[in-house]
């Protein structure tokens, strides 16, 4: 049996994503940091992006290793796929070939569909799901799972390739990536 193809880079959208706001200030998404260690591990390059709209990301990223690289979008805004193929650019990728952008924001997946990525949606931190810890937790099951499906179906309407619920989840979705490249499936 052939090797799975080995993947080039993987983008992540840095609010929401990696990092979550919380009322103590933001902190790692839960599995992120786990994740980002796991693809350093078997050497896929990895950074995060960003827009300008929001409030600065150096509280963001000071709750990221040291090592992971980002860039923050400051040409055409989201969904052009510029500030993809910078990110890509900054991290030295030669091919778009492998590349994956893991995000719950519809705009930077847009963006990476448009790029010529392919693109993993994050319902657990879509803007269906996006709430504080608080009212989240204040939800019965039956509600989160509606918010769940309701922003799974929405990011699959974008067109994203796979939606998973959390970052946990990644490194299985991942797999089945690789398996649809090595029939020769093109984002």
């Amino acid at each position: 049996m052939d090797a799975e193809p080995a993947f080039t880079a993987v983008l992540f959208g840095l609010r929401g994503c990696l990092v979550q706001s919380a009322e103590t200030g933001p902190s790692p998404a839960p599995g992120a940091l786990a994740t980002l260690a796991h693809l350093r591990e078997r050497q896929v390059p990895c950074i995060w992006v960003d827009d300008l709209t929001g409030p600065p990301s150096q509280p963001f990223t000071n709750v990221l290793p040291g090592w992971l690289p980002g860039h923050r979008e400051q040409g055409a805004r989201w969904p052009a796929p510029n500030g993809c193929w910078q990110a890509l650019i900054a991290l030295g990728s030669q091919r778009l070939d492998g590349c994956v952008l893991v995000s719950g924001e519809p705009g930077l997946l847009q963006a990476g569909l448009n790029a010529g990525l392919w693109t993993v949606g994050l319902a657990a931190c879509s803007p269906h799901c996006e709430r504080s810890a608080r009212e989240w937790q204040g939800m019965t099951a039956q509600q989160q799972g509606a918010a769940r499906g309701k922003a799974t179906l929405e990011l699959f309407s974008l067109g994203v390739h796979s939606v998973i619920d959390h970052l946990e989840a990644l490194d299985n979705c991942l797999a089945h990536i690789a398996q649809r490249r090595s029939k020769g499936e093109k984002p």
